[in-house]
């Protein structure tokens, strides 16, 4: 503590960014970016996670250093080899906290129709994901585990951006 002024500094982040603190040391939320990635006939690519039960969509937990744009490209890629270049806010989301964890932010981005060559060239990441299927969305939404389908739902039902809280959109938001 600062005895002049009476702040507190904020914790110096580590020198390999593995310990960065939120602005003023206040606790960080967790970030995550998904991607709606559709094929030439509109279904949608889901993947199988190796980590927990159901399907998913391509995304994942932002870096600290990351924009949660570019957490979205680089999920897409690590998870399944394809490179997207263009895509469109279609939700925010907050996750409540609940058993200990804070509360969390979702982005979900429509990165469009990727083209059947790029989609023939798919490789997963194996320590993540073990499969990968496309699906119509109404049969899409009924694969997917909860939350994701609650977000994604009300993300293709809208033709703005829409803002959620646990995937359910707010009165008085528009």
């Amino acid at each position: 503590m600062d005895e002049q002024d009476g702040t507190v500094d904020a914790p110096t982040p580590a020198a390999d960014e593995s310990e960065l603190w939120a602005w003023d040391g206040l606790p960080g939320i967790p970030v995550s970016a998904g991607a709606l990635v559709h094929d030439r006939a509109g279904r949608l690519l889901l993947l199988k996670p190796t980590y927990k039960s159901g399907w998913t969509i391509p995304g994942g937990v932002m870096e600290a250093t990351e924009t949660p744009w570019e957490a979205c490209r680089r999920e897409v890629l690590e998870e399944t080899g394809l490179t997207v270049t263009e895509g469109r806010l279609v939700a925010v989301d907050t996750r409540p906290a609940k058993n200990r964890k804070a509360l969390g932010l979702r982005f979900l981005f429509d990165c469009g129709t990727v083209p059947d060559d790029r989609l023939a060239a798919i490789v997963l990441q194996p320590a993540e994901v073990s499969d990968f299927r496309f699906a119509d969305p109404d049969e899409a939404l009924e694969l997917l585990r909860p939350a994701v389908r609650r977000r994604v739902a009300a993300a293709v039902a809208s033709p703005q951006c829409v803002y959620l809280q646990d995937g359910m959109p707010v009165e008085g938001v528009r």
